[in-house]
């Protein structure tokens, strides 16, 4: 099984993307972020025809937005919500081999690291604290489990252009830091990227718009992640950042992220 996670910054606007995606990689799952679409209006028509007729959506008008479109069936589905907003960041579905598969957009966190002066950092960090209870062993707990999305965070030094630089900028803060890698150690999950790619080899998932030449600046962070439960990681069988698709027409600012699995 082959899956793909992408920020696509509106399905709508980039739903040619979507297939040149399908047309390049060939995945079999695809899970999106800010889809920024209520569901009535995504383009389930187009993805259908792209060969995705199993989807879970969950989306609102402009912003936010999350989606798992699928080649293989769908045992059940599920939207989630956190911190008691109903702002359409968390979808899940089961595939018939068991295996549940999370899209997930955690919340930028606004530009000022402060929880006290940026009511979005404190809500970024109260959003971090509850995955981490939830995923943990005191909430879900459940085995054969796929986490994906646009997590807002380059946890490692090599998943920025610049550590020293970027440490009081959101997205690379020691707080934030610490409190995704609790998320991870919480659910004991598997860096599947990093599984394959050596934590001293930078990589990147997202450059900014503001980059006049993003390839030459190269000053990205790998936003974008796929963990995996303990009982899959011997089914990894490899992974990779479609860089590429950076330099499409009208890109999204982030780029799907694939990794490829024996799902029997």
């Amino acid at each position: 099984m082959r899956l793909a996670t992408w920020n696509i910054n509106s399905v709508r606007l980039r739903i040619d993307l979507v297939q040149k995606l399908i047309d390049s990689e060939q995945p079999d799952v695809i899970c999106l972020q800010e889809t920024k679409v209520v569901d009535d209006s995504f383009p389930l028509n187009a993805v259908r025809d792209m060969g995705f007729s199993h989807t879970a959506i969950s989306g609102m008008k402009s912003y936010n937005g999350v989606a798992i479109l699928s080649r293989l069936p769908l045992t059940a589905w599920e939207r989630r919500d956190w911190c008691g907003r109903s702002d359409c960041r968390h979808v899940f579905a089961t595939l018939e081999s068991g295996i549940e598969v999370h899209s997930l957009y955690v919340p930028s966190g606004g530009d000022i690291p402060d929880p006290e002066e940026n009511d979005k950092f404190a809500h970024k960090l109260a959003f971090l604290d509850e995955m981490a209870d939830w995923f943990g062993s005191g909430g879900n707990g459940r085995s054969r489990r796929i986490l994906t999305g646009d997590f807002n965070i380059a946890p490692l030094e090599t998943d920025v252009w610049s550590h020293k630089q970027l440490l009081n900028i959101v997205s690379h803060t020691p707080i934030e830091v610490e409190k995704l890698n609790r998320v991870q150690n919480e659910g004991h999950w598997i860096d599947a990227i990093r599984h394959f790619v050596p934590a001293e080899e930078k990589l990147y998932t997202w450059w900014s718009y503001r980059a006049r030449d993003w390839a030459a600046s190269d000053r990205g962070r790998r936003l974008d992640h796929i963990w995996v439960s303990p009982d899959l990681r011997d089914r990894l069988t490899a992974a990779h950042v479609v860089r590429a698709a950076r330099g499409w027409d009208q890109p999204s600012d982030h780029v799907p992220v694939i990794v490829d699995l024996n799902d029997g």
